[in-house]
């Protein structure tokens, strides 16, 4: 049977909380929220999947992006005047409103994880923890597409968004 067009539905694990309460001054990008701290709040019921968690440095964070405006299929990304498909960006206004974050764990403290280089609104319902694991990134050599003719310098200033983490 063909999952095309039925809906699907997710249940938040947690919600994520964060000094970030305003978008536009929200870091783009976990490299631009460096020394930011947060906490995420586990749900009881889920308690039992953290089990083993506090070994890894870093843990992707999947999580609804609770407060994006209705989706666009052509975006003007938040480093570049040119619009681009959402596709080949990061923007939050998408079909499916689904973050991705690669953040620092610091601890644990039973359902609750302390977590560094946030770049994530406070109250955002989490969606699923994965570890993130070296060895099961990417190898080679990677294409950046339209991303690589961004300067560095002007992407780290513009990119936190007012916050003088260091970098």
């Amino acid at each position: 049977m063909t999952a095309r067009n039925e809906p699907v539905e997710y249940s938040p694990i947690g919600v994520i909380h964060t000094p970030h309460i305003d978008s536009a001054k929200t870091p783009i990008q976990p490299c631009y929220a460096r020394g930011i701290e947060g906490t995420i709040e586990i749900y009881p019921a889920h308690e039992e999947g953290l089990c083993d968690l506090e070994g890894f440095s870093h843990i992707i964070l999947l999580f609804h992006l609770h407060r994006a405006k209705p989706p666009h299929l052509t975006v003007i990304p938040f480093l570049e005047d040119h619009p681009r498909g959402v596709f080949a960006t990061c923007s939050p206004t998408r079909p499916n409103p689904i973050g991705l974050s690669v953040v620092r764990l610091t601890r644990r403290e039973g359902r609750t994880l302390h977590i560094c280089d946030v770049d994530i609104l406070d109250g955002t319902p989490l969606l699923d923890i994965k570890p993130y694991v070296e060895r099961f990134g990417v190898e080679g050599p990677v294409r950046n597409g339209w991303q690589s003719s961004i300067d560095e310098d002007e992407a780290h200033r513009r990119g936190r968004r007012g916050y003088s983490a260091p970098r």
